[in-house]
């Protein structure tokens, strides 16, 4: 086997297997919160996301480090290449869906669970999805 084949599948077989560990860490957060995800809803959420990610980015009571996460979230987002190409089905959104977990889960951290119900421009179901994608668990009632 040439040397190059060689280098390119273990750069692929890397990169699945990092996507892989993503969606175990995301299906362990989802089994952690205690709350079933419904793929479809999440896909319906995207619109919102995009919203949410948007004004949190354009928000300067948010810190700038977490708003420079969500403008390169924005990018990712909107960029037609991705680590796996959308048009897989299912999988295509999973690393979308991963990515959306990870740093909504920083901005969170960061910028509080407040900015988030703030700007969320969809219905609260869809917040608490989101909010349970990103392994946020509410603390009380709301």
């Amino acid at each position: 086997m040439p040397e190059w084949l060689t280098i390119v599948l273990g750069v692929l077989g890397g990169v699945l297997l990092l996507w892989l560990s993503l969606l175990l860490v995301l299906w362990v957060q989802q089994r952690r919160a205690g709350n079933e995800v419904d793929w479809r809803a999440v896909m319906r959420l995207v619109p919102d996301v995009v919203r949410l990610v948007k004004r949190l980015a354009s928000d300067p009571s948010v810190p700038r480090a977490t708003r420079w996460w969500l403008l390169g979230l924005l990018g990712y987002l909107l960029l037609p290449i991705d680590l796996v190409p959308d048009f897989l089905p299912v999988i295509g959104f999973a690393d979308d869906a991963i990515v959306v977990a990870i740093v909504l889960r920083s901005a969170i951290r960061h910028a509080g669970i407040e900015a988030i119900e703030r700007h969320w421009p969809g219905t609260p179901a869809g917040l608490a999805t989101v909010l349970t994608l990103c392994g946020y668990r509410r603390r009380g009632p709301r």
